[in-house]
């Protein structure tokens, strides 16, 4: 993590930690070298998909690439499956995944 994202992170709330305007996540804990954050549960992280998908279409690993050390491309998968079943989603056939705006 860069300087300046560190600096931008403690300038904000102290209990928060925004990893970009899509995913807040609580602060555990924090030093010069690392931030701790708590990972999503299911529903923040299905959450955080939706938003993500609502800026952009786009594939799984472009997801995992997003949210690595946030959540499995495993889990990513699972959200997805659960947002397609509700018909808040839908993948075309080359793997990109949009999100319908109701």
């Amino acid at each position: 993590m860069s300087a300046e994202r560190r600096a931008e992170a403690r300038s904000s709330n102290d209990s928060v930690y925004v990893y970009n305007k899509h995913i807040v996540l609580p602060k555990l804990y924090e030093d010069d070298e690392v931030i701790v954050v708590v990972a999503p549960n299911e529903v923040q992280l299905r959450d955080i998909i939706l938003r993500l998908l609502r800026e952009k279409p786009m594939t799984i690993k472009e997801l995992h690439s997003i949210l690595s050390g946030l959540a499995s491309e495993d889990k990513i998968r699972y959200a997805l499956n659960e947002l397609m079943e509700e018909g808040v989603v839908v993948s075309d056939d080359e793997g990109r995944y949009y999100a319908y705006y109701v």
